[in-house]
């Protein structure tokens, strides 16, 4: 699987339009796509126990969208198969007084996933330059009026893709993927969430009213992109009208990018070989 296609190049400008939401690449069906999955999903425990025992490197998966695009379920089936203890899954909800009292990075530093271990981003830094633009809410933040100035965006995409080469030169490899779902599939989610009794709680009149400003939420993902997609930090737009490619898509993106890494299980030296023998017969002694 090639993807080339979804990977939004490095310093090009984005236009999301191009972006098939509906594409399936090779597969025709969901049913053709669980096999695949799910070896993926074997594969990537593997790599994740290696990673671990490595303990060189730490992974951040970005996960960033529109409302009901996917990214609670893509990450479910997708990381299902690892060892939770190895893995952290972040949920960046409305800032607290707290962390607003900070710089924008502080709540996303004290976040991140340490060497030999995933860490799962589910919204990010980037809502920084997303709802905060589209809602003008810089001018709310705690920080000197004089330092917003217009070229505040320009200011911020510099910061995090300055954030993100200092995090990748020290170990984390960072993979970020925006599930670019269609406005028309979107309203079938949500009508499908208010008629399905179970699935209710999933859908707040908020939805709708972001909704509104579905063309600026689309420029704003596009300009954040073009600024941010770098070799060390790649942004891949996933088409998200189907969720079971989507998260094929996903799966083979992170395990490819694992494989890449060239991970082993540490060896040891003579002695500490000598050790395990010594250490072996005396279990082996024991009566």
């Amino acid at each position: 699987m090639k993807f080339e296609e979804f990977l939004a190049k490095p310093d090009t400008k984005i236009e999301l339009s191009k972006f098939n939401t509906s594409s399936t690449g090779e597969y025709k069906s969901k049913k053709e796509t669980k096999k695949d999955l799910k070896k993926n999903i074997k594969v990537m425990s593997e790599l994740q126990e290696e990673l671990y025992a490595h303990d060189k490197y730490s992974v951040l998966l970005i996960f960033q969208a529109m409302d009901a695009a996917g990214k609670d379920g893509t990450i479910k089936h997708v990381m299902s198969g690892l060892n939770p203890q190895g893995v952290q899954v972040i949920s960046f909800k409305q800032p607290s007084k707290e962390e607003l009292d900070h710089d924008y990075l502080w709540r996303i530093s004290k976040n991140l996933p340490e060497r030999g271990r995933i860490g799962i981003f589910n919204r990010s830094h980037y809502e920084e330059v997303l709802v905060v633009k589209v809602h003008d809410l810089i001018k709310g933040q705690s920080i000197p009026q004089k330092l917003v100035g217009k070229n505040i965006w320009e200011q911020r995409y510099r910061q995090i893709s300055d954030f993100e080469k200092y995090l990748y030169e020290n170990g984390t490899i960072i993979l970020k993927f925006f599930l670019h779902v269609s406005k028309e599939e979107q309203k079938k989610r949500f009508l499908e969430r208010i008629d399905t009794s179970s699935k209710n709680w999933k859908f707040s009149g908020a939805d709708i009213k972001e909704r509104e400003f579905w063309n600026d939420y689309q420029k704003a993902y596009a300009e954040a992109i073009s600024h941010t997609s770098k070799q060390h930090a790649p942004w891949y737009i996933i088409p998200a009208d189907h969720k079971w490619y989507m998260r094929l898509l996903v799966s083979q993106i992170i395990v490819e990018t694992l494989e890449n890494l060239k991970l082993s299980y540490p060896k040891l030296n003579p002695q500490q070989l000598a050790d395990l023998e010594k250490y072996k017969k005396q279990l082996l002694g024991e009566k």
